[in-house]
Formats: C-alpha cells, structure tokens, sequence
C-alpha cells in the first residue's frame, strides 16, 4: 500500500511538472507550428526526456494527417501518453488559455488596440523563433536522418515545402516519404507476439455525433451561441493545414456570409493573433467575441462567444487524434508501418529546414548601425535579423540560456527600443 500510494504522488509530481512545462511552452511560442515544434523539441524532448525525437516527430507527422490544430494535438497526445485523457484535456486547456485570453481581451478593446505598438514590442521575438526553428532543423536531423534515403527525402521534402506552399502538400509529403522507405520493410524484424489491431470507436462517434447534434441544433434554434458553437465545429473538422487554411475559410463564413465582424476588423485579428505565443487557432475566441455584440448581453455575453468558439475550433481535432492514438501503438508494431515511420521522419526533419527559410522570408530588412571605430571600410551597418537567428542558434546550441529568457529578452528589447 505504501508503494502504491508513492507511485500515485510521483506521477501526480510528474504531472504538475509536465503541465507547468507546457503553460510555460504556451506564453512564449511565438512563431506559429513550426516554431512550437522547436520549443517543445528542446524542452519536452532534450530537456524533460517525455519522449524521444523520433517519437515527437512520429506524433507531429500524425497530427499534421489529421484535420485541426496540429502544434495544439501534437501537445495534447504527449500529455495523453503521460497521463491518460485526464492530463490530455488538462494539457490541451493549458496550452490554448493564454492565447485564448489575449485574443478574447483584443476583441473587447478592439477600438483601443494599438496594433503597431503590439508589432513594436514583439519584433525582435520573431527573428529569435526562426533562431528556434533552425536550431531543431539541426538537432531534429542530427537524430533522425542515418541514412542517404532519409538525406534524400529531407533534402527533397524541404525544397518541395518551399516551392510549393499549398495545404494539401504537407500529407501528400508525409504519405509519400513514408511510402518510400516502405518498400524496405523487410530490414525489420518480425515481431513475434503482436497485440490484436482492435479499434475503439467511442472518440470517432464522439466526434461525428457533436457535429451531428450541433448542425441539427444550430438550424432549429436561433440562440446565436449555439449556432456559432456548430459553425466553429464544423470549420475546425474540415481544415488541413493549419491557421492560414482557417482563415480564408473563418473569413468567408463570419465576413463575407454571415457579417458578424467586418473585413477590417477580421485582418486586424489576424495580424494580433500572429504576434500571440500559442496556436494560431484562438482566432476563433476573438471571433466568437465580436460575433456577440449586437446581442445585448454586453461583456458576459462576449466572453460567452470567445469559449463557444474556442471550444468548437478545437475540439473536433482533440477527438479525432484520440480515436487514431488508440490503435496507433498495435498498427506500428507491423514491420511496414515501422519501415514508413523513417521516411515519415525524413520528410518531417525536411519541412522544419523549409520552415526556417519560410518564417526568415516575412522579417522586414533592419540594419544595425556600427559605433565608427567598429567600421569595417565602407561597412558602417550590418543586417540585424540574420545577427538575431544566428545569436539563438548559437546561445541555444551552448545550453546554458533557457528558451524563456531569450524570448523574455526579446520582448524587453521590443519593449525599450520599440
């Protein structure tokens, strides 16, 4: 009894400490997915030891299959394979509160909000996230890329991603490099007691019955919550890609079509939610909060729409990768599946290297102007924002500056400077 009740309390301690992680993870990722894959790469995998490389890879690789916010699942399914679906939907609730809580407070002081002075204080944050992304393209491909058909498929996987930067081309990579390295599958071992593949529907019908009852609700009632409840649902079951698939989509529905918020008022909200750490989905609270309005219920109300809308962009996601996380464990255990995961990974360490240049490309030019007697001939200034990534990369690659002081000194030079 005494060992069993010391187990609980560890787990309990590991558990507080992995959600501290990600509450930490989800007030300084700035950068959008593939930046959050680089913070959770040095602090859940080289730091904390949750999980492997490899394995972090596997489970984005898996999320990105699959509609919804794939840094938001990625997240939620390390915390499910720690702790079950407790810490999962505690993990998840965690991870989308801070973003959550910024875009909901830009919805109500919309008239107020400054935009370039938010701008200012983040705009030495984005250089130091590309320094993030680059700094796990390189420990990403150190531990996953052994062999020239993984060279390959990165190199290959990373020039693709860069060309050609559609939403479907992100699966059609990841199926593919997996495909490649399939035909290799007799390299593995057959594993020789395998666990029956049974697959649990209760998450799957979960999902399709809240699409379902909420499509069926939302056209019977005119209660507005409810019908934003089913249109954010709808919405967050249907994207691939990630925030820049959501938006044209959220834009047609609530501007063009329904009205509920104008186009300005829309792209201003989609300017503020790049400048946020966490998922680029919370849009939907900021949304939801404009949606609510002219509805007479003030405050209250507005806050309402942020957490139906929140709720419905994300849990559509959250329900199906738990389905999928089920049977995931047994699928793998045959040796074509196991023979896929490489090329799997090979793609992934690719889009992170075409990620780096694609999150590099947007920074303005901004030099930096040399004291005179630093002059290097007629070199008086030198380029900032390669200065700022090179720096990351470098101080990341020491290992004695936590991520959070880094990006906490950028915000303070935002802050002084901006």
């Amino acid at each position: 009894m005494p060992l069993r009740r010391g187990g609980r309390r560890l787990r309990r301690t590991r558990n507080f400490i992995f959600l501290k992680d990600v509450a930490a993870l989800a007030c300084t990722a700035f950068g959008g997915p593939s930046a959050h894959l680089a913070m959770m790469f040095r602090l859940l995998v080289e730091k904390r030891r949750y999980l492997s490389a490899a394995e972090l890879l596997e489970l984005q690789a898996l999320c990105a299959l699959l509609p919804g916010p794939t840094s938001t699942q990625t997240v939620t399914v390390i915390g499910y394979r720690l702790g079950g679906p407790n810490l999962a939907y505690l993990t998840l609730l965690v991870w989308v509160l801070p973003a959550t809580v910024l875009m909901t407070l830009a919805a109500l002081t919309l008239s107020h909000l400054n935009s370039e002075r938010v701008a200012a204080l983040v705009q030495f944050v984005q250089p130091v996230a590309v320094g993030f992304v680059a700094f796990s393209a390189y420990r990403i491909g150190e531990k996953v890329i052994q062999t020239k058909t993984a060279v390959a498929l990165t190199v290959a996987s990373a020039m693709l991603a860069y060309f050609f930067q559609l939403p479907w081309v992100l699966p059609v990579l990841l199926l593919a490099g997996g495909a490649v390295t399939t035909a290799r599958y007799r390299k593995h071992t057959i594993e020789t007691e395998k666990k029956p593949l049974q697959v649990e529907w209760a998450n799957f019908l979960l999902w399709l019955g809240i699409l379902v009852g909420a499509a069926l609700l939302g056209h019977y009632t005119h209660w507005l919550p409810v019908r934003l409840f089913e249109n954010f649902y709808r919405n967050g079951s249907l994207v691939f890609g990630g925030g820049q698939v959501l938006a044209p989509l959220l834009f047609a529905e609530f501007v063009e079509f329904k009205h509920y918020l104008t186009a300005p008022e829309f792209l201003s909200g989609l300017g503020v939610v790049q400048l946020m750490p966490g998922p680029n989905f919370s849009i939907a609270a900021y949304i939801g909060a404009l949606a609510m309005r002219g509805q007479g219920s003030g405050t209250t109300g507005q806050v309402l729409g942020a957490l139906v809308g929140t709720a419905g962009i994300f849990l559509p996601g959250t329900f199906l990768i738990f389905f999928v996380l089920r049977f995931w464990a047994r699928l793998r255990q045959y040796r074509v599946v196991k023979a896929s995961l490489e090329g799997i990974n090979a793609v992934s360490a690719g889009l992170v290297c075409a990620a780096t240049l694609l999150l590099y490309h947007p920074l303005p030019d901004r030099l930096l102007a040399l004291p005179w007697h630093w002059h290097l001939g007629p070199i008086a200034a030198v380029p900032l924002n390669p200065l700022l990534v090179g720096t990351t990369f470098l101080l990341l690659l020491w290992e004695r500056v936590p991520a959070v002081v880094l990006v906490g000194g950028a915000l303070a030079a935002g802050a002084l400077l901006g």
